[in-house]
């Protein structure tokens, strides 16, 4: 990243190129393996069977980068829709360490909705 002023200096001091080999070109150092892979698929099918969701069902589960002071290095995003309605729900850790117990509990889900017009970031 060429840090030719302040700003673009602290830039690259917050969002610093990772060193990892396998870095997706953006500097976000996303991982692939199978074990990755197989946690984002736990976390689906776990959120699947919490909140009592159809085989069709859309689930997308995420792991979002943050170097943002006070943000957790890395957190997992999970979006669910049923029907046209979305709800939405994040876990301050990374997807590889989440356990099932960590998901909200299937009461809560009337206050995963996420309203119409609400812009998120993550998802």
């Amino acid at each position: 990243m060429n840090t030719d002023n302040d700003y673009d200096a602290a830039l690259a001091g917050w969002f610093p190129r990772s060193p990892d080999p396998v870095d997706d070109g953006a500097g976000f150092g996303v991982k692939k393996g199978p074990e990755h892979l197989a946690a984002l698929e736990r976390v689906r099918e776990w959120t699947r069977q919490r909140f009592k969701l159809s085989d069709d069902a859309a689930i997308l589960v995420s792991e979002i980068v943050c170097n943002l002071p006070g943000c957790p290095p890395l957190e997992t995003a999970v979006v669910f829709w049923e029907g046209e309605t979305r709800h939405h729900f994040k876990l301050f850790k990374p997807v590889e360490e989440v356990a099932y117990d960590n998901l909200p509990y299937a009461w809560m889900k009337e206050s995963l909705i996420l309203p119409e017009g609400f812009g998120c970031d993550c998802c």
